[in-house]
């Protein structure tokens, strides 16, 4: 039994909530129920499981979204960002700091999951000799979850190598109950034979995603570096709230700093200058304070611009990512917020053509090709899909062959497609997870999704 959960973005709560211990309570429940069932086997007869594997398939601790980075500023000595040079001597110690920052913030949760891998969460009955659940005996049997982490783009700080970061990685694995052992987490199953032989025995393929999405994975240097969408998320929408706190925190409307806050919750991120004009609007009206935040936004927005890792990142004579950026950010002073959002809504729809969507990429990997995956499973987009790819017909025995995305456990305000230039954000929780069986158990069920969302 293998259950696959991703895009937790657990922070250290600088910026946006994470989500509540509550959720990790139900999800314990639930994998209880769940492994009972996974104990009828297929021939109809009750046997206790002996393994249940929980896969958290990036963006799980989420270092990215912590305003503890900007403790420096260009030209200090010990300046620091998640995208510098990881053999920086002050690099490993920050992302220290930020690790332990989100461990203590989310302990409960963190301790539940450890309660889970040692045991003590699970019970399950012993079967009777006629294959039925004992449960007049006051004998449990403990089933420990092993737990594994894969990085996506909000941590991918721990698949660095070094042993820093391999002492990084231990204090994770102590407080959180991973299997992994200390060394890089892996991004791709390849780096995991346990992995490989999970995703064998169950006919799954599952990698985070990102790599789809040229804002956040740049496929010429690879997951061990950042992208401009740790820059801009970092340096523009973790920076724009603290500015304004600092400049203008005593003369703006009471809420308005802790909605800012939110800008991490975003969905898509590039919507951010219209959550901002949106949320002045909702608490300021016509506050004479607008155009001073406007140059705020002016000021970190040219500033992160004219970065050099932004600089490096640009490319000549064709739209990309940077330009994308530009045109969103460097606008001119005399622009209102409405003018970018305008801005916003053409770039959305000019580089993702507005889909939430990475099913037709899992029509291409290697492993749907061939027939070995019957589910291809991804994360990152936040958005949870079951969609039919296939079928396959080896030796005579047809087995589809499905896409799964495995949405958010997030608290996050998505855009409204109606109208997006009201600037109306849906808000909304989300927790969602998958299940998928070895044939012979749940009856010979294949899999499970469970999806839910509440406001």
């Amino acid at each position: 039994m293998l259950v696959i959960v991703s895009d937790l973005h657990l922070g250290d709560g600088t910026t946006a909530d994470s989500i509540s211990a509550s959720a990790f309570r139900l999800f314990a429940r639930r994998l209880t129920e769940t492994a009972r069932f996974a104990s009828v086997r297929k021939d109809g007869k009750y046997r206790p499981i002996e393994n249940l594997d929980v896969l958290l398939m990036g963006d799980v601790l989420d270092p990215l979204h912590s305003t503890r980075w900007l403790d420096t500023t260009p030209g200090d000595s010990n300046y620091i960002r998640p995208w510098s040079d990881p053999s920086n001597p002050h690099y490993a110690p920050k992302l220290l700091e930020v690790t332990r920052a989100i461990l203590d913030e989310n302990q409960e949760a963190m301790d539940i999951l450890r309660r889970l891998a040692s045991g003590e969460k699970i019970q399950l009955a012993p079967a009777t000799r006629d294959g039925k659940p004992d449960f007049q005996t006051a004998e449990q049997i403990p089933l420990k979850v092993r737990i594994h982490y894969m990085v996506g783009n909000h941590d991918w700080y721990y698949h660095l190598k070094g042993e820093a970061f391999d002492r990084i990685r231990l204090e994770m694995i102590q407080r959180m109950g991973l299997s992994n052992p200390a060394s890089p987490f892996p991004y791709e199953a390849d780096e995991s034979p346990l992995l490989q032989e999970l995703f064998e025995r169950h006919k799954v393929f599952a990698r985070h995603g990102d790599m789809y999405d040229k804002f956040n994975f740049d496929k010429e240097k690879g997951r061990d570096h950042g992208t401009v969408g740790d820059a801009f998320t970092m340096d523009v929408c973790n920076r724009f709230p603290v500015e304004v706190q600092k400049r203008y925190g005593d003369l703006l409307p009471s809420g308005i700093i802790d909605s800012l806050r939110k800008i991490a919750n975003i969905r898509p991120v590039l919507a951010a200058p219209l959550w901002i004009s949106g949320q002045i609007r909702h608490y300021a009206g016509e506050h004479p304070l607008e155009d001073e935040l406007k140059q705020v936004w002016d000021e970190i927005a040219d500033e992160f611009l004219q970065m050099d890792f932004v600089r490096e990142a640009d490319k000549a004579f064709r739209f990309d990512v940077v330009d994308a950026m530009e045109l969103i950010v460097k606008i001119s002073g005399r622009a209102s917020f409405s003018t970018i959002n305008d801005v916003v809504i053409w770039v959305r729809k000019k580089m993702w053509g507005g889909k939430h969507s990475f099913a037709n990429y899992a029509l291409k990997e290697p492993f749907y090709l061939n027939g070995k995956a019957q589910h291809i499973v991804y994360g990152h987009t936040h958005h949870y899909e079951v969609v039919p790819l296939g079928m396959t017909f080896a030796a005579s025995n047809p087995e589809s062959q499905v896409y799964f995305n495995a949405g958010t456990w997030h608290s996050y305000y998505d855009l409204a497609i109606q109208n997006p230039r009201e600037q109306k954000f849906v808000p909304y929780q989300a927790l969602t997870y998958l299940t998928f069986y070895t044939p012979e158990e749940h009856d010979g069920r294949r899999f499970e999704t469970w999806s839910g969302a509440y406001a």
